[in-house]
């Protein structure tokens, strides 16, 4: 039996192409259960999943009332039957051999957690759709991010997208960590390898990935991550490695220069010089992207979306450490008295 788990909100759109493709996949469906583990849906997320529970009953709904993924993923773990748990994201849809070869290498390698690549597509056909899609398959959108970008074979890593867990391994790390709204799959992963676990990621497991179809949204869902890169450590929690303070460093550095310019041309001129050379990479980087996907419409959206992740992960990393500084001087203080 494999138990895949499925948190999920306001998904209307795409938890049923999400679904859809579960129920294409190669593996024995007698031997599989879905768990969908809805966070009180505003919008028509709930009658979609009834609508596939009712048709198929390996498809099963479960409540979530405090909304959380943390919460979902320990609700649908606790009441799992698998030995074997998948965790899958309402925002993709999976190709069909997907649960199938994450057996296949979970088994091969004797790995205690395997995930694959995604393929970042557009959620809607929009120009800011695709500009955001693009720039999320670019070196210069998201680092060294292996996931992301792809592999050409199997590499142990330090996490993974989702990511196919041995039950076992929740038995002797623990469950997810209920604080950490965002990141926790990176902090499990992190108590993972802690405690001796390996983690595999494999080029030949694909799902489809399909982020936010707007520049506003792009940018809100780009804060929230970056302040949850830093909140953490008011839990005396670290998930973030250097290249993940980057933009933090970018945006703290963009600020101190304007400050300081208006005292002096000299870093008036440095931070033009800095601008400028964000911009001209940003270009760069559309120009290598638009000519191969053949949408020479975005051309000027991608550094858009480029900036509305750098700059909005950045502010949010910003908030997070400003947010953590004032706790831990505020505990010093109440310590102190």
């Amino acid at each position: 039996m494999i138990s895949i788990i499925i948190p999920c909100r306001n998904e209307e759109k795409l938890i049923g192409k999400c679904l859809e493709s579960l129920i294409k996949q190669d593996y024995p469906k007698d031997d599989l259960e879905v768990l969908v583990i809805d966070g009180n849906s505003e919008d028509g997320t709930r009658k979609v999943i009834g609508r596939y529970a009712s048709q198929y009953s390996f498809i099963k709904v479960w409540d979530n009332p405090q909304k959380f993924t943390p919460l979902a993923l320990n609700i649908g773990i606790k009441n799992a039957k698998g030995k074997v748990i998948i965790r899958m994201d309402s925002h993709a849809d999976y190709r069909p051999d997907y649960i199938s070869k994450c057996l296949k290498y979970l088994e091969e390698y004797k790995a205690d957690n395997v995930g694959g690549i995604i393929k970042t597509l557009p959620e809607e056909k929009t120009p800011q759709a695709k500009a955001i899609a693009y720039s999320l398959s670019s070196f210069f959108g998201v680092g060294t991010s292996h996931f992301r970008l792809g592999s050409k074979k199997p590499r142990w890593v330090d996490t993974v997208f989702g990511g196919c867990y041995r039950k076992e391994v929740f038995d002797r790390v623990g469950l997810f960590n209920e604080k950490m709204i965002r990141g926790q799959d990176i902090e499990f992963n992190r108590r993972l390898k802690r405690a001796g676990g390996k983690i595999l990621l494999v080029p030949d497991i694909v799902a489809y990935y399909y982020p936010q179809a707007t520049i506003a949204n792009f940018w809100k869902h780009n804060f929230t991550d970056g302040f949850w890169t830093i909140f953490p450590l008011n839990f005396e929690i670290k998930i973030f490695s250097w290249r993940h303070l980057l933009p933090l460093f970018f945006v703290s550095g963009l600020i101190v220069l304007l400050f300081l310019s208006f005292f002096s041309n000299f870093f008036s001129g440095i931070l033009k010089l800095a601008v400028s050379i964000y911009i001209v990479a940003s270009f760069y980087f559309a120009f290598k992207i638009v000519p191969r996907k053949k949408d020479f419409k975005v051309f000027f959206l991608v550094p858009v979306a480029f900036a509305a992740r750098h700059i909005g992960y950045g502010l949010g990393s910003l908030s997070g450490l400003i947010d953590f500084t004032f706790k831990k001087y505020g505990r010093k203080k109440t310590k102190g008295n």
